[in-house]
């Protein structure tokens, strides 16, 4: 497909197209007038069927030249697909010291490269998008799709270079608070950070929701930019921040890595300087770490692909529809096989056994194989596996529900990020 790098509000395909269009058909109509003057100087050599076969070729050209090359048919051509990702977020896109990624968003993307048929060990290109650079790779086509933990947002989805496929993640803005900023008495209000510095990500959607806030409660706020959560992170920890700001599921994610990374065998902290930061089994004033109980915001969090795409579009979605529709009918990783020989139609679909699989997804040179949904529970799961690996300890069995997982740094029971016949809102669209 061909795309500008983004500039300003962005520079649509349509726009591209149309000028390309102009240009050929300019070029069409000067080959037409040249070759009526031959006409006119070689007599009948040149007829009026030859016109018309000239102006019927520049036409095709015109159209051949602008219609859009699907990213689906470029990753096959390249043979590895680019996935825009955090390396710093536990439980969402995490870089280990080997090497090794893990996280919610990494199974989607590995999901994805399995859907298409590429080896989600060797084929994916992991890169590294950070809030403020994510859209320009977008736009530029550095990476293939953004799956790092992004809010879908009006000004995004109608104001950039990009379309979302869909809520994988519920979230909403949290913040994390210093346990020696929290009153004695436990009785938190907002007006309690009324002075105090907080660190927010740059190009974020909580830059403006932590503002909002502050100017609905009356209270003043001096906001710290980072790059990175690393970045927050260390400047939480030197003391250059008094609280810390993002989505609530990076904000558990940071409390767990920092209560961590800052105790020793013994659960003591480190240094005094970090008393605030964990709790020390040693000392009754050594406060931990404090989520505040409201949430700022909304954040509906989706992956990203580059407008006009549809059909690469259409494979991100029900990629991750079918992890959803997996884990509601009870298939996972482990069983799904006994499921390729079932009689139940909404099974077939789903596992590709049905006449009618694959649907249409895919792109006419490279359509997604019918059994592109066994691909993905291979490499990534269900839903319920993907959470489990996430934020869990790993043994859900796939099908018994959210209150099966154990050892949940980050629960899904009775979150909107349960199934909704748990009564959440993950929920997907017919397979048929």
């Amino acid at each position: 497909m061909v795309f500008f790098p983004h500039l300003g509000e962005g520079i649509y395909l349509v726009h591209r197209v149309k000028g390309i269009m102009q240009r050929l058909l300019a070029t069409t109509m000067m080959l037409l007038m040249m070759t009526a003057a031959l006409a006119g100087c070689a007599g009948d050599d040149i007829t009026q069927d030859d016109v018309d076969a000239a102006r019927a070729e520049g036409e095709a050209a015109g159209i051949a030249s602008a219609t859009p090359v699907s990213t689906l048919d470029t990753i096959h051509e390249r043979g590895t697909m680019k996935c825009g990702v955090k390396i710093d977020q536990w439980g969402m896109g995490w870089l280990n010291p080997d090497g090794s990624r893990e996280g919610l968003d990494i199974a989607y993307c590995r999901a994805v490269a399995a859907a298409i048929g590429l080896n989600p060990d060797t084929d994916i290109e992991y890169v590294l998008a950070t809030g403020s650079t994510r859209f320009d790779l977008l736009s530029g086509m550095d990476i293939d799709v953004l799956i790092r933990t992004t809010t879908w947002t009006a000004g995004r989805d109608a104001g950039l270079t990009a379309d979302f496929a869909g809520i994988n993640f519920f979230d909403g803005q949290g913040i994390l608070i210093r346990g020696d900023m929290v009153p004695d008495d436990g009785d938190y209000s907002p007006a309690d950070l009324d002075g105090l510095s907080v660190c927010v990500g740059t190009g974020t959607t909580t830059e403006g929701n932590l503002a909002d806030w502050a100017l609905v409660n009356g209270i003043t706020i001096t906001s710290v930019n980072v790059a990175t959560g690393t970045e927050g992170a260390q400047k939480f920890v030197a003391g250059e921040c008094s609280a810390f700001t993002g989505d609530m599921s990076a904000m558990v994610a940071r409390k767990y890595v920092l209560e961590n990374d800052l105790l020793d065998e013994n659960g003591t902290v480190t240094s005094a300087a970090q008393c605030g930061l964990v709790a020390d089994s040693t000392d009754d004033d050594c406060d931990g770490l404090w989520i505040a109980p409201e949430t700022l915001s909304k954040e509906p969090l989706a992956a990203a692909v580059r407008d006009m795409d549809t059909e690469w579009k259409d494979v991100v979605q029900w990629v991750w529809w079918g992890m959803v529709t997996a884990e509601e009918m009870g298939i996972h990783s482990g069983n799904y096989q006994t499921f390729l020989t079932s009689d139940n139609p909404a099974v077939q679909r789903l596992l590709g056994t049905h006449a009618d699989s694959p649907f249409g997804l895919g792109t006419a040179a490279n359509p997604l194989p019918a059994d592109w949904m066994q691909k993905v529970l291979d490499a990534a799961g269900n839903y319920g596996e993907a959470w489990d690996a996430a934020f869990c300890d790993g043994t859900y069995d796939g099908h018994s529900g959210s209150d099966a997982m154990t050892g949940c740094k980050l629960s899904r029971t009775g979150t909107q990020n349960a199934l909704v016949s748990e009564g959440g809102l993950q929920y997907a669209a017919p397979i048929r």
